[in-house]
């Protein structure tokens, strides 16, 4: 890994350094500092003159502290002359802000992708965006990863009979899909109506969960509050036990305690995209970091990184070649 060297903003400095041992390389430090009049300021501690830059900084709460803190050790690199800049964004919190669906409303988006590209970014790496259209917001290069390979071969350590992948609405049902397939299992999704941030109905279930073991796939949970109310439809259609797994873990609000006092919910899974909570009894943590190493290691040496995605995502996926070429 020779001219590479990767930064950590304050969000998340364990993924970035179990990224960097991955990689073999140490991770190169940074400085944060606030000035008196509350305006942030980032100074990076490693030479960047044409070298290949990767800052790793996932969009958590504070979300607009680490935001800023991220444009400003883009612009950072950019000044020192970074040979290319990448954004390494586990979560990228605002691809919920990806569709006009009320007037006069921002579209946070694709603004925060501006942004980005405007501080000087070259490159984004992130991880299982909200909606595929985000990849549109950009106007620069984004490798989109998928944690579903490693999420699976947490569940492919047990016996899986009797078990049906559940997304908790029809938006989800494909990434529900492609575990179903990968766990060789069926799939069933509800039908959300989101009446607010945090409340959500439930109206009906389609597919069969009477009598099943069901695995709750979702991308993010903040609240826990569409988990809980998916949970307790599937209960009601006569499923007997739950198994939770997610992508991004925020766990805001009251998460923790809804889904830890939910009777028929037996587990949590969720990636390390995001810092895990200190206060989630029996969470399990699943890691990402090798995917986003290896991604980084294929981008640095210009080779394709949707060979993370064979036997994982077809969309993503490179094609087989046809025969007969020369």
């Amino acid at each position: 890994m020779k001219d590479i060297v990767v930064f950590s903003g304050s969000a998340h400095p364990g993924l970035a350094d179990e990224i960097c041992g991955h990689l073999d390389i140490p991770r190169s430090h940074a400085r944060i500092s606030r000035f008196s009049n509350d305006c942030l300021q980032a100074q990076l501690l490693a030479n960047c003159r044409q070298r290949d830059v990767y800052i790793v900084q996932p969009l958590v709460p504070p979300t607009q502290e680490h935001l800023m803190e991220l444009l400003l050790m883009i612009d950072a690199a950019r000044g020192a002359s970074a040979g290319q800049i990448t954004a390494v964004m586990p979560h990228y919190a605002y691809a919920r802000s990806d569709k006009k669906d009320a007037s006069r409303i921002s579209l946070g988006g694709r603004l925060v992708a501006d942004l980005l590209v405007t501080a000087g970014v070259d490159r984004v790496l992130t991880m299982a965006l909200h909606a595929p259209q985000v990849h549109g917001f950009f106007s620069c290069p984004v490798d989109h990863l998928t944690a579903l390979g490693v999420i699976a071969d947490h569940y492919r350590r047990r016996d899986l009979s009797n078990h049906v992948v559940v997304s908790p609405d029809l938006g989800n049902a494909k990434q529900a899909t492609l575990l179903a397939r990968l766990l060789g299992l069926p799939v069933a999704a509800g039908n959300k109506q989101r009446l607010a941030d945090d409340k959500v109905v439930i109206s009906s279930i389609v597919g069969d969960v009477a009598g099943k073991k069901v695995i709750v796939l979702d991308d993010e949970i903040a609240t826990g509050g569409s988990i809980v109310e998916i949970v307790s439809k599937v209960v009601e259609e006569g499923c007997v036990e739950a198994s939770v797994a997610c992508t991004h873990g925020l766990f805001t609000g009251k998460a923790v305690e809804r889904l830890t006092t939910a009777r028929h919910i037996a587990e949590v899974v969720t990636t390390n995209t995001v810092p895990a909570p200190e206060n989630f009894p029996g969470l399990q943590v699943l890691s990402v970091a090798s995917l986003f190493a290896e991604a980084i290691a294929r981008i640095h040496e210009g080779q394709s990184v949707s060979r993370l995605f064979n036997g994982v995502d077809p969309a993503y996926a490179p094609p087989p070649e046809p025969e007969g070429l020369f």
